[in-house]
């Protein structure tokens, strides 16, 4: 039964569009960071016919007697396409078991199709109390049984008699890959205080579109905000914002690019003018927070630790996106606070 289970599971598409690619095609994943990433990756392998590698996802409990036996499970089926659930775990002495929710949709070489449901059920075994070689994340167990379900409500809520996962943040997990895609390399890798890495700060703006209709439904914006970096007295963060039209997307925040004139060409001197000359963009901002009440992003940077000399932003949401409404400067290292305000669209005329 599971040799027939394991044919009926070959050589399913990893496109996202979720339409079948042959196998000529199929891209290479060997990815064992996680227990989802390990089952994409085992068809990954059987989908370019790589039955070595297919194999070796597996740990000393084989799904069948031997590999010629497993290569020959796959016979008569040209591709097979696959979603997971929500993944649960469930930890032991040394070592922690995830169980994958999974179905599948069969397509045989003569056309015919078959949906199946069931679990994967893969382990990972304390990494500090193992001995070379190194073993990652592995394939314990599979078992797939025939479901009526179509495809797309076959992925069993939950494994066994285990409750159904806590449902993701889509939204939160689409924002948090981006950040790292762009940014693991970048920012720090812990805490100023040298705590793993936080959450980020995740906000829910609700509102309605300019010339909405009363009787019309708000719309909700995601806001995350990522801690990035932090020296003496500079704090950096990262924004990505949600939504229903564009989904995950990085906020970039305008600035003025300033040409500032001491007295005596003395920048410890008498600020004679600040200028602006034109605007930029940051993709960070220092020492930044969202004000709920107001639906602001403010922003500080200090140009020294004591703070005399700084440069502050305003960015208002309104109608879906974030604008620069105003923009101070305080350009004198005096030891006072004096900021001048050199962009405003925030004070009524």
């Amino acid at each position: 039964m599971r040799c027939a289970l394991f044919a009926a599971t070959a050589f399913f598409s990893l496109a996202v569009t979720g339409q079948p690619v042959l196998a000529a095609e199929a891209p290479y994943v060997d990815d064992r960071s996680d227990a989802e990433a390990v089952i994409r990756s085992f068809y990954s392998a059987i989908n370019r016919q790589e039955f070595a590698r297919a194999w070796d996802y597996f740990g000393e409990t084989k799904p069948v007697q031997d590999l010629d036996a497993f290569v020959k499970g796959y016979d008569g089926t040209e591709r097979v396409e696959v979603k997971t659930g929500g993944v649960s775990e469930d930890g032991a002495a040394g070592s922690i078991y995830y169980n994958v929710p999974v179905a599948i949709r069969a397509t045989a070489k003569d056309g015919s199709e078959n949906v199946f449901a069931g679990c994967y059920t893969l382990r990972q075994v304390n990494a500090s109390i193992q001995e070379p070689p190194f073993r990652p994340i592995f394939i314990d167990k599979g078992a797939l049984k025939p479901s009526k379900a179509e495809f797309e409500d076959a992925v069993p809520a939950s494994c066994g008699d285990a409750p159904p996962p806590p449902k993701k943040d889509a939204a939160l997990e689409q924002a948090k890959k981006a950040f790292a895609a762009t940014y693991g390399d970048q920012c720090d890798k812990e805490m100023p205080g040298g705590e793993p890495l936080a959450e980020p700060d995740a906000y829910s703006l609700r509102y309605k579109d300019a010339g909405a209709e009363a009787d019309q439904p708000e719309r909700e914006t995601r806001l995350f905000r990522f801690f990035c970096s932090m020296a003496a007295y500079n704090e950096s963060a990262v924004y990505y914002v949600h939504d229903d039209v564009s989904g995950v997307r990085q906020l970039q925040f305008a600035s003025p690019e300033l040409d500032i004139h001491y007295e005596n060409n003395d920048s410890e001197g008498k600020v004679e003018a600040i200028n602006v000359t034109g605007f930029q963009t940051d993709d960070q901002l220092v020492n930044s927070e969202y004000d709920n009440a107001t639906k602001t992003i403010s922003s500080l940077n200090k140009w020294r630790g004591l703070g005399d000399a700084a440069s502050a932003g305003t960015y208002l949401f309104r109608n879906g996106n974030f604008s620069l409404v105003q923009y101070d400067v305080d350009a004198s290292y005096d030891g006072k606070i004096n900021p001048q305000t050199v962009v405003d669209y925030n004070t009524p005329p």
